[in-house]
């Protein structure tokens, strides 16, 4: 009897994953497509363990990460939940991260090949999700971003440690730092995807885009020359309209579908344990990367939620307005300013009821309203 027994995927109740396991392949889905598929600490904890029993488990060959719908793959972790709870309690943070961290590894260790299936846009911690992946397949309505810079945070969850292993130095840091959006043949020119897939059909029913030479998609895989692959090619607004539903647009997802059964088809027909340990050696300097960086990341990003930045970008957020950025550089060019504390830092004593650190922008004690005295320049 085998000390790890293979598990229905029904036996784990998970609440805001789909698991499904089938024929030599298992698929992971993230199930929040009211959220843009964001991860909530709960659904992080699922993931995890969906991919620890894939891994496990001898009767799987090849994993497909994926998510519901078509609008988005994965938009990183809930804004909403970071700004209810973790601005809060900043401690908690940490805690979260240890979550996030046992979610990443739970790929980058998985036994097996993971697929990730980008049905939408991979922004955020989205991106860092599909970089943990073995192979990517991207369609073409879908685009790639990072927001870290926006919202008060960094992307040091697989993005500051793997972007410059896919696509190089420069353009890592233009990704990082200008947050700007990738679209699809874009992100597999750079190389981060392999393969891009027509998903955009017209009123007619029928895919717009269409490659020469026949081809169904384009691939990093493929040898031939690339000079002239389109013959036709959705459009930024054929792809709008589709996201939409819009003047009998739509996006259809089956030639993805089509092309991931071919790939894991071809995973599954390879020996097992050579796989696996190809894998093991290709992660070399991925695991160096992140082993070297994602403890002080975690330490870091903790101890940054006490602070303005985050606040202010993550309450602008969920408030749908632009983050005071300017404003937040005006308060640490101040001599008398603050860029780390929302009320400023902690300089205050009332001298009616003895109540200390009080934040040097009030001007009455909030303990029993005494008019506070301003505090001197320096």
């Amino acid at each position: 009897m085998s000390m790890f027994p293979q598990q229905s995927p029904s036996s784990f109740n998970f609440k805001e994953v789909q698991y499904e396991k089938n024929e030599w392949v298992a698929r992971v889905t993230i199930n929040r497509p009211h959220n843009f598929n964001a991860y909530s600490t709960p659904a992080l904890q699922e993931l995890a363990a969906a991919f620890q029993d894939a891994s496990w488990d001898d009767s799987i060959a090849v994993v497909v990460f994926t998510s519901a719908g078509h609008q988005s793959f994965c938009t990183g972790g809930d804004v909403k939940e970071y700004q209810q709870s973790y601005t809060q309690k900043p401690r908690d943070y940490w805690k979260y991260m240890s979550c996030f961290k046992a979610y990443i590894e739970s790929i980058t260790n998985c036994a097996k090949p993971v697929i990730a299936r980008l049905n939408g846009m991979a922004v955020g911690g989205g991106n860092e999700s599909q970089l943990a992946c073995d192979l990517s397949v991207m369609g073409e309505h879908a685009f790639i971003a990072q927001v870290g810079t926006n919202v008060g945070s960094v992307a040091c969850g697989g993005s500051t440690q793997w972007l410059p292993l896919h696509v190089g130095d420069r353009k890592a840091r233009g990704i990082l730092f200008l947050n700007q959006r990738y679209a699809a043949f874009t992100s597999l020119s750079m190389g981060l995807v392999n393969a891009v897939v027509p998903t955009v059909k017209g009123p007619d029913g029928s895919f717009i885009t269409a490659f020469t030479d026949d081809r169904t998609y384009l691939a990093d895989w493929n040898t031939d020359p690339w000079d002239q692959p389109f013959e036709r090619r959705a459009s930024a607004g054929d792809i709008k309209k589709a996201l939409k539903g819009k003047d009998g647009y739509s996006v259809d997802l089956s030639r993805v579908d089509e092309l991931l059964a071919d790939l894991c088809n071809q995973i599954v027909n390879k020996f097992f344990e050579c796989t696996r340990y190809t894998k093991a050696q290709v992660n070399f300097w991925k695991d160096a990367a992140w082993h070297g960086t994602v403890g002080h990341a975690r330490e870091w990003l903790a101890l940054h939620y006490t602070s303005l930045e985050p606040y202010e970008g993550m309450t602008a957020f969920v408030e749908k307005r632009k983050a005071d950025y300017v404003g937040v550089r005006r308060r640490a060019a101040d001599p008398n300013g603050s860029s780390e504390f929302l009320w400023g830092p902690y300089a205050k004593t009332c001298e009616k009821c003895g109540a200390k650190g009080i934040p040097s922008h009030f001007d009455h004690c909030g303990k029993c309203g005494a008019a506070l005295p301003a505090v001197a320049a320096k």
